[in-house]
């Protein structure tokens, strides 16, 4: 069941992403991810899935993870496991909510925050407490651990 929830689509290595590429990109503000936020001010038409969001606590962040690509260019489909593996250990995430202490302590974090609800970040692989609402996986994340923000996700895969 899919209640209307979408996340970023990853490119395959190597795939030629044309001269309109910019024009593909994912913005951070087109995601189709409801939250409780956008229920209070009326901009969710599915109101059950935006009922069924956690709202992170605390310290921690709700990022939701692009989905992995089922079929190689060349048409070979890929086996259950293999996506489930590459689920489990992705390594970059779309910030979908953060908790009202992410990044206060201004001793941990002196130049501010390394991140904000909208943005594409890397984390570690395996990262976080694991998921799913309606059938997309979501993790929950420290504040301090994620390594970077990108602007693009697509390409980005685990070493």
């Amino acid at each position: 069941m899919d209640a209307g929830i979408s996340v970023p689509k990853t490119v395959q290595e190597g795939e030629d992403m044309g001269a309109d590429a910019a024009e593909k990109v994912p913005t951070r503000v087109d995601l189709d991810i409801p939250t409780k936020r956008d229920l209070e001010k009326g901009n969710v038409e599915d109101i059950n899935a935006a009922k069924q969001m956690p709202e992170p606590t605390g310290y921690h962040i709700l990022v939701t993870l692009p989905q992995v690509e089922k079929v190689t260019d060349g048409g070979v489909h890929l086996p259950d496991q293999h996506l489930t593996n590459e689920t489990t250990a992705s390594v970059v995430g779309f910030v979908v909510a953060m908790g009202p202490d992410c990044y206060r302590d201004e001793k941990r974090f002196p130049s501010g925050a390394w991140c904000k609800e909208g943005d594409f970040v890397l984390f570690r692989p395996y990262q976080g407490s694991r998921f799913k609402v309606h059938g997309v996986e979501f993790r929950v994340i420290n504040d301090d651990s994620i390594e970077g923000v990108v602007d693009d996700p697509r390409g980005y895969t685990r070493a």
